[in-house]
């Protein structure tokens, strides 16, 4: 008995050791924050916005936007001039690639949604693209009205155009298909740009895309769902010890508010440990199903006291004001 007695003693006092040790090695109350700003993402830079309720793959958001409170259409330049102006540290961007080789700068699949074209965007010319009106669809009273129709012709731009028209700023890009071909064609137009501009750009999309794009360019960024899964699982089961495993170095993790708690060391410890491997982290609103921003005043709430990761946001103009105050 007495020997049951002094190897439950010790058992217990090697779990009070070890939970000591989880708990400081983990608790962000010893975190310097060094009083940074969080990094404020513009998802398509300053655009409409549309309710997220009953939001299926194939859904024409132009058709259900909120009534507008700003002129600006997503993915054009005028969107991410706006952007950066009000804030953003980052602007994410769709591309499609185009018939004649380029990349253009545009969400949709197809053209009849947003514009007066149509078709599959991919199989268009640039310059075919070019001569579309991107405002066309868009409507916040079912049909009545067309508040951006005719505001939007030209306004596609291409991958070259806003790579060029912003030289030192930072995107995310977004590969909206899973072929593999797309990778490879996106990280050949990439491979002409210095190290230092790559290195201030991210891109994310489909596991074999992103696979073909990140074994053409190694040094890049990148996200897509097997990335996340081979950082974060290994990071759940022993990130309590400090361990951040080598999938998790120089990529990027979109990570949903829903499931932020169950990181070791939210938010501090764990957004340091991410930044020391190279790693943005950008926490997304809800279960990020949809791309879901911290958009009103009451989402920003939401967030960690003196949190300094990135924002993801639907509301540039919004969010800006109330985080860099």
């Amino acid at each position: 008995m007495k020997k049951f007695k002094r190897i439950l003693k010790r058992t217990l006092l090697v779990i009070g050791i070890l939970a000591a040790f989880m708990y400081i090695n983990n608790t962000s109350l010893f975190s310097k924050t060094e009083d940074e700003k969080p990094l404020l993402l513009a998802h398509r830079g300053m655009a409409q916005t549309f309710p997220m309720e009953g939001i299926k793959s194939d859904t024409c958001t132009a058709e259900r936007i909120h009534e507008p409170e700003h002129p600006y259409l997503e993915n054009t330049i005028p969107s991410m001039e706006a952007a950066f102006e009000r804030g953003a540290d980052v602007v994410e961007f769709d591309v499609q690639p185009t018939k004649d080789g380029k990349f253009a700068i545009f969400h949709d699949w197809t053209l009849e949604c947003r514009t007066d074209g149509e078709g599959v965007t991919r199989e268009h010319t640039m310059e075919e693209l070019k001569q579309l009106d991107v405002g066309y669809g868009y409507t916040a009273d079912d049909g009545k009205t067309y508040p951006f129709r005719g505001k939007g012709v030209g306004m596609m731009p291409s991958l070259d155009e806003v790579l060029e028209r912003f030289p030192e700023r930072s995107f995310l890009i977004h590969i909206k298909s899973d072929d593999p071909g797309e990778g490879k064609e996106l990280a050949r137009r990439l491979a002409g740009l210095s190290e230092d501009r790559l290195g201030e750009l991210t891109v994310y999309g489909g596991d074999r895309p992103i696979a073909a794009l990140k074994e053409e360019l190694p040094g890049i960024r990148v996200m897509s769902i097997a990335t996340m899964k081979s950082c974060m699982l290994p990071y759940i089961a022993a990130g309590w010890t400090g361990y951040v495993p080598s999938a998790c170095k120089n990529t990027q993790i979109h990570l949903p508010e829903k499931y932020a708690k169950w990181m070791w060391g939210w938010p501090d410890k764990f957004i340091n440990r991410m930044e020391e491997a190279g790693t943005r982290v950008i926490l997304v609103a809800g279960d990020g199903g949809w791309s879901e921003g911290f958009d009103t005043p009451r989402d920003l709430e939401r967030l960690p006291e003196d949190y300094t990761g990135g924002v993801w946001t639907n509301r540039i103009d919004v969010a800006a004001p109330v985080l860099r105050e």
